[in-house]
């Protein structure tokens, strides 16, 4: 008998020393997740700061926002989604005002020009047909110049 409670009695004790164990890593446990939240209230407030800037910034260059429910990563909450076009018209407007009517004409002509002179490069390049010298007919750019001297 003196052997069974010889055992209660170390059992008894392992029993407390567990439970002083689990009360000191409870305690830090708790403390450690303290210090996580407190860590973490910076930072959130940081990303709340960062996230009412962005949406002002977005507001400011009339990039229309899209709600949308069910896109991304969970479909219970919506989603922000940036309308492109829109960002990408306001960027092109900021960055390339719309040209001078004298400068648009001009840059149509060029374009019609080159337009113009595309096939007969075409076969230069393709080493179908001589060197395009730019003038139709060599003879009347001569006539055109020598018209020109007379007067």
């Amino acid at each position: 008998m003196t052997s069974l409670f010889a055992q209660e009695i170390r059992l008894s004790k392992r029993h407390e020393d567990i439970v002083s164990q689990r009360l000191m890593l409870l305690q830090q446990m708790e403390n450690k997740l303290g210090d996580q939240n407190k860590e973490k209230t910076p930072q959130m407030q940081t990303a709340e700061t960062a996230l009412q800037r962005n949406i002002s910034l977005l507001k400011a260059h009339h990039v229309h926002l899209l709600l949308r429910p069910g896109v991304g990563h969970c479909s219970k909450e919506p989603w922000i989604l940036l309308d492109i076009e829109a960002a990408e018209k306001s960027l092109q407007t900021q960055n390339h005002p719309v040209p001078p009517p004298e400068v648009a004409s001009l840059e149509t002509l060029y374009w019609a020009s080159v337009e113009e002179y595309i096939p007969k490069w075409e076969q230069f390049l393709l080493g179908r047909a001589p060197y395009p010298i730019g003038v139709e007919n060599p003879n009347e750019a001569e006539d055109t110049i020598q018209k020109e001297v007379q007067q």
